[in-house]
């Protein structure tokens, strides 16, 4: 069997589905955390996935926020699972049971626990060494204490106590427990890239918790480092706790082994990072099952990486899906109709009534619906009668007038073509002419009295000369015009661009970071506090230790308001 975790920061970042990245780890049970999806938005080629069957639990509070899923496959297959931890969100006989005491928290305060989807439940069963036995697996994704909100310092500290109050009721029931995800929290200083820039680091709240959480005694090493010790682990801890760290029980000494990376500093590439996603699992577990644990740094996709766990048992599958599987959920069942349904008679009345509950509010009322379904026949619709031959005319007349109006719309050409007159005016245009235009036309053969009088040749004539007359005049007007326009652009180009200049200055030259002699990085203060919103710059390489001299250096330089 084999199981693994992975926090993958947003599940809809996978545009072709989770399938390949599943199959990719060949494990029986994959458990992803900040899934990032709330039901509304989660789409079937995530939520079904040929060969698993996956159980999620979504945010309440917030979109597109925390978020956790198990996909199982269907060799793999739970015969329970559950969503949060307090069992409020279980229904009556499809949970896994065994709550504990949590008579410490009010019925709101374990509400809210369990309101933004952080924790999945499937129980397994599995052939081991000694027979049939049970297995609970426990997808957490645990809260992040922001240090500028100290409520959710208490929210973390009292998710921390219900999860061990359940793990530890589960385990009391006969069933073995793992527990795994992303806790938030580095243990030990070997777990954090730079433990000694930490204040009060062992005081942490909760690093204090897993103290008590863990399993194993912890002993003082040459180099200072506090590590488990896991070598006698039939030893009794201190601190009574019945779950051992799996990946330090195989690794108790190996250092710069990281999960979590900061991706605004580019910490990945200095491997400057802290390890935080873990697999727990009782002792006992650990002891007779365990073949191996590791890390997967070379998995990207996230700023976290996989943590995957080897174990010598063979589940069971169940032969149904527990009520919680995505599969039952109404928008995926995707019960197929029957062929017959489609020839079912419809009347006319269930016909009008489902058109006018589709349409949408106001398109339509209740007469032209009815028009529609049936325009000719009704009792109550008189068909419409032929139009008039005049109509018809008139008709033919606006259709022709639309269509030389779209064909004079769509002609594309330069802004010159817009001032050109038109080429063949019409006698009634040119009787109508300006003060300008009848000058000209006195000069014709035929004054404006006598052209209805004038033979046709001469008609022809001087409606000849006129067009010529005008097409020069308005020609030599477009010329004088355009030339104006062209200069007027000339005389404004030169001061907008200074002006613009002016107005929208770009970023400052950026300044030479002194180790390296590289140019460094525009960054913003996004902090709350009196420098909020001011610009620095600082070195352009990630974030790393201040021993390597690959990572960033020290050079951090304000930005003048002035510049």
């Amino acid at each position: 069997m084999k199981i693994v975790t992975w926090n993958i920061n947003g599940i809809r970042t996978f545009k072709n589905g989770i399938k390949k990245i599943l199959d990719s780890f060949d494990a029986d049970i994959i458990c992803v955390q900040e899934t990032k999806v709330t039901r509304d938005l989660l789409d079937e080629k995530t939520a079904i996935v040929d060969g698993y069957n996956s159980y999620f639990s979504f945010s309440r509070g917030r979109s597109g926020y925390s978020g956790v899923a198990t996909y199982c496959k269907d060799t793999a297959t739970p015969f329970l699972a559950e969503e949060g931890l307090t069992g409020l969100l279980a229904n009556q006989g499809e949970a896994v049971g065994c709550y504990g005491d949590q008579v410490e928290l009010s019925s709101e305060e374990l509400l809210a626990l369990d309101n933004e989807g952080r924790a999945v439940i499937t129980q397994h069963h599995f052939i081991g060494k000694d027979g049939p036995q049970k297995l609970t697996v426990i997808n957490v994704y645990c809260p992040r204490a922001d240090p500028d909100k100290p409520e959710r310092k208490q929210y973390k500290l009292q998710f921390y106590q219900l999860l061990q109050c359940r793990a530890e009721a589960i385990l009391s029931s006969g069933s073995h427990v793992i527990v795994l995800g992303d806790v938030n929290t580095s243990h030990r200083p070997i777990d954090h890239c730079d433990p000694d820039d930490v204040d009060n680091f062992e005081d942490n709240p909760g690093r204090k918790w897993l103290d008590h959480f863990l399993f194993g005694k912890t002993e003082k090493t040459e180099n200072g480092n506090t590590e488990d010790d896991l070598t006698d682990i039939s030893q009794i801890s201190a601190s009574g706790g019945k779950f051992v760290d799996s990946f330090r029980h195989f690794h108790p000494k190996r250092s710069n082994a990281f999960t979590c990376w900061s991706t605004l500093t580019g910490a990945r590439q200095t491997n400057y990072g802290t390890r935080i996603d873990y697999i727990f699992s009782d002792h006992c577990l650990v002891k007779s099952v365990f073949m191996g644990v590791d890390i997967m740094p070379e998995v990207e996709g996230s700023d976290h990486c996989p943590v995957w766990a080897q174990l010598s048992c063979t589940l069971r599958s169940s032969p149904k899906c527990p009520p919680l599987c995505t599969r039952h959920m109404p928008e995926f069942i995707g019960r197929q109709q029957k062929l017959s349904r489609f020839f079912v008679k419809v009347s006319e009345k269930e016909r009008f009534s489902k058109v006018s509950e589709e349409s949408l509010p106001g398109s339509q009322d209740s007469g032209e619906i009815q028009e529609n379904l049936n325009p000719v026949g009704q009792g109550n619709i008189v068909a419409k009668k032929r139009p008039s031959c005049r109509e018809k005319d008139a008709n033919a007349s606006k259709a022709k007038r639309s269509n030389q109006m779209k064909t004079e719309g769509n002609a594309k050409g330069n802004l010159l073509a817009f001032f050109k007159p038109k080429q063949t005016p019409s006698i009634s245009s040119i009787v109508n002419l300006s003060p300008k235009q009848t000058k000209s036309s006195e000069d014709s053969p035929c004054s404006e009295s006598e052209v209805r009088s004038c033979p046709s040749d001469v008609q022809t004539e001087t409606n000849l000369s006129l067009v010529t007359e005008m097409e020069t005049e308005n020609k030599d007007e477009v010329e004088a015009e355009s030339t104006s326009i062209v200069k007027s652009k000339d005389c404004k180009k030169g001061p907008c661009t200074g002006f613009w200049k002016a107005v929208l200055r770009g970023p400052p030259q950026p300044p030479l970071c002194k180790s390296h002699n590289e140019p460094c990085v525009l960054r913003t203060v996004k902090k709350a506090g009196p420098n909020l919103g001011r610009q620095f710059f600082v070195c352009a390489r990630p974030q790393g230790h201040a021993s390597n001299p690959q990572a960033r250096c020290n050079f951090f330089a304000w930005v003048d308001k002035g510049k």
